[in-house]
């Protein structure tokens, strides 16, 4: 199914504010209404205040983080743990929602190991940001996928000069991020694939958040552009204005943000990246968040 299909199926509930589990057995019911609560329940509060956003500590050689500007942000809530396959497949059950990736059910049956219940769902930005949405319909909360400055601010710790977003700002191996990814040339297949823990494996970052270095990297909101950073304004910045496609997928880049757990080194705070809105990847998941002045 198609982004605008899948859109045009939400509409019309997000747009009157009615339930969308009305529907759904009282057992599907109850259930969803029970995650609903645990995922509220699970956002942090984070006091704005400014910062240099970009990379100001070289830790991270690639061109998308740079260069360091000033960000100014207001107060938000950002969820302290990725949201899991089980509850984003709760999501689909009770939504009546379809993966915006073409074959996302093929991926699902071919890889049942990554899409286990308490691993970090596998989802586009399409339908990251509809899980979002639903979330926020039925909170009544303006939620939404955290805009890229809100999730490096909160990664470091309210801006914090923090390498990794761990206690202490250090990655360590099993203790304070999953271990490398151990690769030898001579294995013979079938190959084992790395995955993701369980979110909340991990101790978290100074201001109780989980997992926003060293597991999946994570959806935001913001359109990519690779001179934004160049361009980008002081006070809460929301990314480009005007998508750059995907012409193969015929899809709109968003930023990805954070590493994954098949690059150690790599899952720093300031590590950014681009996919096209309308791709699953095994690697990247997602976490939701609202201001808290709407």
């Amino acid at each position: 199914m198609n982004t605008h299909r899948i859109l045009y199926r939400l509409l019309p509930s997000l747009l009157t504010g009615t339930t969308i589990l009305s529907g759904c057995s009282f057992y599907y019911e109850s259930k969803a209404e029970d995650m609903v609560q645990r995922q509220m329940d699970a956002m942090v509060f984070v006091e704005g205040g400014e910062f240099m956003m970009g990379n100001p500590g070289g830790w991270d050689g690639s061109r998308d983080s740079w260069p360091p500007h000033k960000v100014v942000l207001d107060d938000f809530y950002i969820q302290k743990y990725e949201v899991t396959q089980g509850d984003f497949e709760l999501f689909m059950e009770v939504a009546g929602y379809e993966s915006s990736h073409e074959f996302y059910e093929k991926r699902r049956a071919d890889n049942s190991d990554r899409f286990q219940s308490d691993l970090p769902a596998v989802a586009t930005w399409n339908d990251a940001s509809a899980f979002c949405h639903w979330l926020g319909q039925q909170s009544g909360k303006p939620v939404k996928l955290p805009t890229e400055a809100e999730w490096e601010y909160a990664a470091r710790a309210r801006g914090q000069m923090l390498r990794y977003a761990t206690p202490n700002g250090e990655a360590i191996e099993g203790e304070t991020m999953a271990a490398k990814v151990e690769r030898n040339r001579y294995d013979e297949p079938p190959f084992e694939k790395p995955l993701p823990k369980p979110p909340g494996t991990f101790p978290p970052n100074p201001i109780g958040l989980y997992d926003m270095s060293g597991n999946a990297a994570e959806w935001v909101r913001d359109y990519y552009s690779e001179d934004y950073y160049e361009l980008s304004s002081v006070n809460n910045p929301e990314g480009p204005e005007e998508p750059i496609i995907d012409d193969w997928h015929n899809s709109s880049y968003r930023v990805v943000r954070g590493g994954d757990f098949n690059d150690f080194a790599g899952n720093t705070t300031v590590t950014r990246s681009k996919a096209p809105a309308s791709i699953a990847s095994n690697a990247v998941s997602f976490r939701c968040s609202y201001s808290s002045g709407d």
